[in-house]
């Protein structure tokens, strides 16, 4: 598989909800979800030959919580290391969605 500005599959709504349901009944103690703004995630795709990006699972050192860091990806499959690099994404809980079809309330 080659990594593309074309990487990704869009799927609907009720894979999506079965998708995120098996992993919220297997995990019920993880972060639900992560919310970034779009000025953000605009600022890290905008970088010069950025195609898009790559997610990889941290844990912040002082709090101690999982979280994302959210990097730029060039045309050759390599992280831009030397640019915009994101973290301290929005997480929920504490700050979930008032309505979600993909929030299973316990």
């Amino acid at each position: 598989m080659k990594i593309t500005s074309q990487s990704g599959e869009v799927i609907t709504l009720e894979e999506a909800i079965k998708y995120v349901s098996l992993f919220q009944k297997q995990n019920p103690n993880a972060i639900n979800s992560y919310f970034i703004g779009i000025e953000k995630l605009q600022e890290l795709l905008k970088q010069n030959n950025c195609i898009g990006m790559r997610i990889y699972p941290g844990i912040n050192n002082q709090t101690e919580q999982s979280n994302l860091v959210l990097i730029g990806v060039d045309k050759n499959g390599d992280d831009i290391s030397e640019g915009v690099i994101l973290e301290e994404l929005i997480t929920c809980p504490p700050l979930c969605p008032n309505e979600s079809s993909l929030l299973n309330r316990k």
